[in-house]
């Protein structure tokens, strides 16, 4: 058996997957190491309920790059990516509705049922959000400059990020307010109709355990408008058979690679030799070695976890140890009789109003009144339940006639204020997120032949997400770009000689993108 090769992988996500792929394309002899029973981290394809393929986590795509579909030919190895169409279906309990990413003249037409003046904004502001894209899209696949011992080249990449800023010209202090700033000022800046600012604040708050109102949202919002699916910018999709055929498109193609694959394989312990990082050790004892070590997991650990304290300076563990974990987010996996029939938009065949996302919230201060609950340790009495239903465009998730559906849920924090997370309270919050489906459209609940209640407790112990955080950190402002992880060490390099970051953890977080991991293997193969 093989002990030594050219590099090793700890973490088989897609990000890692990317790595290896990329290192083995230039010839490196590569082990991927993953601690599950099936490779993919928090995007795979699993059998939850008998008959059904669930995306266990992670649940869409847009923002995966294109280059790394090409280069490493997925569409070859089975990758399809399914485009939904409208994008989104906003239900009220008026009996109307909001539908959009149709088109530009159909979101004008929805927009309008609400407010004229918010139809005639809202292209003005989609074309605010590219011009903001066009400055920060390219920085995805940059390597970013090292603020605290900046070589020439770190000087001048700065600088044309600061050229690409002026050319914004007076557009620059919106950009910066998109990228650092508060999603609700400027959504109620924009907009006047609370039915369109509640659809679009949902997107400031998946995944982050801040309301609408707080500095760092409109980035999130921002980071739900980049990506392109099959050349349509912004179009957002499910993937044929469930978001695993991604991952598993990435298995066989490393596998052509010649990359060495080991599941059921759990790191412990990242071996080291005078500063140096020389192999792994595994749970039941093997090790393996190599010249170079990438992690795709979090810092929590990679740094506090796998590594002995004393291998590391001081500083750079401080600042490690004040990276935020702070997660309030639950996935709900269901199993459906019958597609929900909705009142605003009847039907119980699959129909637009059951394509893209369902966003089960009225306004913004529905949103603010879920996190107050949260921020208190508790979970949301009204949570903010966002829905997806992939078999009504991809038929081949759920038996015949049999539908699933996936929800997506603010706000349920790590840490509860009277205690650890118990299957009752579980079930008792989905049985909130279940009343709320109900209200939009009647007899959902009864609709429902099983269901897998994921806590952020629950999403930590299955995916090694620490926190349950699914971007393996947060993403606020001062944890971007050059700050990600920690200042200093945001090109993937670590105080470890041959120890790198692969995956969300560094530039360019979180998300199923991977950038961070295209972005690694190539600091690797000049390293």
């Amino acid at each position: 058996m093989q002990s030594h090769y050219d590099a090793i992988v700890i973490g088989g996500g897609h990000n890692g997957l990317v790595t290896a792929c990329y290192l083995a394309r230039a010839g490196r002899k590569v082990l991927v190491l993953e601690r599950r029973y099936i490779v993919g981290g928090a995007c795979v394809t699993e059998e939850t309920f008998p008959g059904f393929k669930v995306s266990t986590a992670a649940y869409v795509n847009s923002l995966f790059r294109p280059e790394i579909i090409r280069d490493l030919r997925l569409k070859e190895f089975g990758f399809e990516a399914v485009e939904r169409n409208p994008a989104s279906f906003s239900p009220f309990l008026d009996g109307r509705y909001l539908m959009l990413g149709a088109d530009k003249q159909s979101d004008i037409r929805e927009i309008s049922k609400f407010s004229k003046r918010d139809a005639e904004q809202y292209p003005k502001y989609e074309a605010m959000l590219e011009r903001v894209a066009s400055v920060v899209e390219p920085t995805l696949t940059q390597i970013p400059p090292n603020l605290l011992r900046p070589k020439l080249g770190d000087l001048v990449q700065m600088g044309s990020m600061g050229r690409k800023l002026q050319k914004l010209g007076t557009n620059m202090g919106e950009a910066i307010e998109v990228l650092t700033g508060a999603a609700r000022p400027i959504l109620d800046r924009w907009f006047e109709s609370e039915q369109l600012k509640g659809t679009l604040a949902t997107d400031a708050i998946i995944g982050a355990f801040m309301a609408p109102s707080m500095p760092g949202t409109a980035y999130v919002l921002f980071h739900h408008v980049m990506g392109e699916t099959n050349g349509k910018r912004g179009v957002w999709s499910y993937v044929r058979g469930g978001m695993g055929g991604l991952t598993q498109a990435l298995a066989k193609s490393a596998n052509a690679l010649g990359v060495e694959i080991r599941t059921d394989a759990e790191v412990v312990k990242i071996l080291t030799k005078d500063g140096v990082a020389t192999g792994v050790a595994l749970a039941n004892g093997d090790e393996f070695t190599a010249k170079q070590i990438a992690s795709g997991v979090d810092c929590h650990l990679t740094f506090e976890k796998f590594l002995d304290p004393q291998t590391l300076p001081d500083d750079f563990r401080a600042a490690v140890a004040r990276i935020p974990y702070d997660s309030a987010s639950v996935k709900i996996n269901v199993a459906l009789e019958r597609l929900p029939n909705f009142t605003a938009c009847p039907g119980s065949e699959p129909g637009p109003q059951h394509r893209g996302t369902v966003h089960l919230c009225p306004d913004q201060d529905f949103i603010e009144r879920a996190y107050d609950d949260a921020k208190y340790g508790y979970p949301s009495k009204a949570p903010v339940v966002e829905c997806t239903i992939p078999s009504s465009v991809d038929p081949t998730v759920a038996p015949d006639g049999k539908h699933l559906m996936s929800m997506f849920v603010q706000y349920a924090p790590y840490t509860l204020k009277d205690g650890p997370w118990t299957t009752a309270i579980k079930n008792d919050f989905a049985d909130r997120c279940f009343a709320i489906v109900e209200q939009y459209a009647p007899g959902f609940t009864a609709s429902v032949i099983d269901r897998q209640i994921l806590s952020p407790v629950d999403i930590e112990t299955t995916f090694g997400l620490t926190g349950g955080n699914i971007f393996q950190g947060s993403m606020p402002v001062h944890e971007l770009f050059m700050f990600r992880p920690v200042p200093g060490y945001a090109s993937y390099s670590t105080p470890l000689k041959h120890l790198f970051l692969c995956g969300a953890a560094a530039h360019p977080g979180g998300g199923v993108m991977g950038a961070a991991g295209w972005n690694a293997a190539r600091v690797m193969l000049r390293s």
